[in-house]
């Protein structure tokens, strides 16, 4: 902490803490250090660091429980990197056509009651369910793909979805993709994952999630992927004008 700076040190406190709070440094649910212990952290008095704290329970970053301490309230979420969409989706439609699809169930069921919920459906209401496994040219296993989808007019048939890009056969069917959100992760392998990847049961997977939206936003389309990370690697190349906000 500088005192000879004209910023008061309460105020050099409390910034270096919101930073760190809002950058995910320091993240949601952590218990902050006592008043006492940040004194001593920041060579400040107590009363220093209790400003600082309250001025941080003002922005709502951290709640202040009496005889429970203080614990940060704020969720971090990342910002997403802003992609093209046709560049997205000429690339999984190359992917497609170098590689081997094998449908293992085409459906039209009631989803879960998360999935139903994200995508508007009333109780009872049914979406198309797909799964899939794709290969390699060499035969290799290393993604298993599980997707809802509503809003189409015929459905997916087992043969089409083999020969075509399934992106493609949600177009032919009248909805037309504006946005895609993707999410990536990573999660244990249940028995039917690892037996399609060839994996063991429980072994570490590579996940991704894809919501795709149309034009008024409505979603449409949910998409659960779950990778063999010894045969799939998640590639971004990015050029340093998308770096100019940091």
């Amino acid at each position: 902490m500088q005192s000879e700076a004209p910023t008061p040190l309460y105020f050099q406190m409390y910034s270096l803490l919101k930073g760190r709070i809002l950058d995910g440094s320091i993240a949601h649910g952590t218990q902050m250090p006592t008043e006492q212990q940040l004194a001593e952290m920041f060579g400040v008095s107590r009363i220093t660091a209790k400003r600082a704290m309250d001025e941080l329970a003002a922005d709502e970053l951290v709640e202040r429980r009496r005889g429970k301490g203080s614990h940060v309230t704020h969720h971090y979420e990342p910002e997403p990197v802003q992609a093209p969409l046709v560049g997205m989706l000429e690339k999984l439609a190359s992917m497609g056509r170098q590689t081997r699809i094998k449908v293992l169930d085409v459906e039209k069921v009631i989803p879960p009651a998360d999935i139903r919920s994200e995508l508007g459906l009333a109780k009872g209401e049914k979406a198309h369910r797909v799964i899939r496994v794709r290969s390699s040219e060499e035969g290799e296993p290393f993604a298993y793909y599980i997707s809802w989808t509503v809003g189409i007019k015929k459905g997916f048939s087992k043969r089409e979805l083999e020969t075509n890009v399934r992106l493609d056969t949600i177009k032919e069917n009248g909805l037309i993709l504006s946005k895609v959100e993707q999410y990536l992760g990573a999660d244990a392998a249940n028995n039917e994952v690892a037996r399609e990847l060839e994996l063991k049961a429980g072994a570490p997977t590579l996940t991704l999630v894809r919501h795709s939206y149309t034009k008024d936003g409505k979603l449409v389309d949910i998409l659960f992927c779950q990778y063999n990370p010894k045969r799939f690697q998640y590639r971004m190349s990015l050029s340093m004008d998308d770096y100019h906000s940091e």
